[in-house]
């Protein structure tokens, strides 16, 4: 099938993007393309304008003070190669390497898988369990927006008509901090059937002060798993935290997996992530 007709726009500017934006309310934004193209040619998606950003070079590449900043249009290429992700949030690495193949590395990016929020990606799990911040333009001005509160349903965020994500940032890490990600992930298309990111911070004391488990793929956003996280920081193993992973969250069904497979998928991957994030704090 073939997309419905479009117009095309490649502003150069951000405010030359979000004027087109203000002009077209029903307008789509297209960054790498890898998510919206393939909605729009079996026409889940029909927007009667395009609008790429793919000339913002401003909203690229990785900036590290203190904490990471990321340009909404940094490619999981860029973020793979990237010496100060490497040294200071590995996981994203890690999860950049597992998101399809080269080809989508190359060309898909960070801000466009975020945007998109299909609930079979990869980013959102892990940006909701480093506790990331999206920050936002609009015709209101700039604003910040949590990632708990950024991923609102299936295909749907936080943002508002006629705003555009312009970086991800991630605050800076304590040093005693373990992080991964572990996917499960379908044959064919690459996309998460369940994917588990997870950051564990051990305290003075040696216990497990703080921890974020975000689930990707099993339900229809991403979400966390906050009876684990709480069972883990009342002083639980792992096991017996992971065992709790799947309570309280929302599940799909569909032909690669039912409801009852995505669950137990939820405590497998939960258990291998908590692993190795606590094998990192030893």
């Amino acid at each position: 099938m073939y997309p419905s007709d479009f117009e095309y726009a490649a502003p150069t500017t951000v405010q030359e993007a979000l004027e087109l934006l203000r002009q077209n309310p029903e307008a789509k934004v297209l960054a790498g393309g890898h998510s919206l193209l393939p909605a729009m040619r079996i026409r889940l998606m029909s927007p009667p304008l395009l609008v790429d950003i793919g000339k913002l070079s401003e909203l690229k590449g990785v900036r590290a003070d203190g904490g990471v900043a990321i340009g909404a249009l940094t490619t999981y290429h860029d973020l793979e190669a990237s010496s100060e992700l490497a040294q200071r949030l590995p996981v994203l690495v890690e999860c950049a390497s597992n998101v399809g193949d080269p080809q989508v590395r190359n060309r898909g990016t960070i801000g466009g898988s975020i945007a998109h929020a299909d609930p079979a990606a990869d980013m959102p799990a892990v940006v909701l369990a480093l506790g990331a911040e999206m920050k936002v333009v609009g015709p209101n001005g700039e604003r910040t927006i949590s990632a708990d509160d950024f991923f609102v349903d299936m295909l749907q965020t936080a943002l508002e008509p006629g705003e555009l994500l312009t970086e991800i940032t991630v605050p800076p890490m304590p040093e005693q901090m373990g992080a991964a990600y572990e996917k499960f992930k379908h044959p064919a298309s690459g996309y998460a059937i369940v994917g588990v990111a997870v950051m564990v911070h051990r305290g003075a004391d040696g216990n497990v002060s703080d921890c974020r488990i975000a689930v990707t793929g099993a339900g229809p956003r991403a979400q966390r798993a906050r009876a684990a996280e709480d069972a883990l920081k009342s002083g639980m193993d792992v096991a017996e935290a992971a065992a709790r992973a799947s309570d309280g969250l929302e599940y799909i069904g569909d032909i690669s997996a039912s409801e009852e497979y995505r669950a137990n998928l939820v405590r497998v991957l939960t258990k291998r992530a908590l692993t190795r994030a606590m094998e990192q704090l030893r």
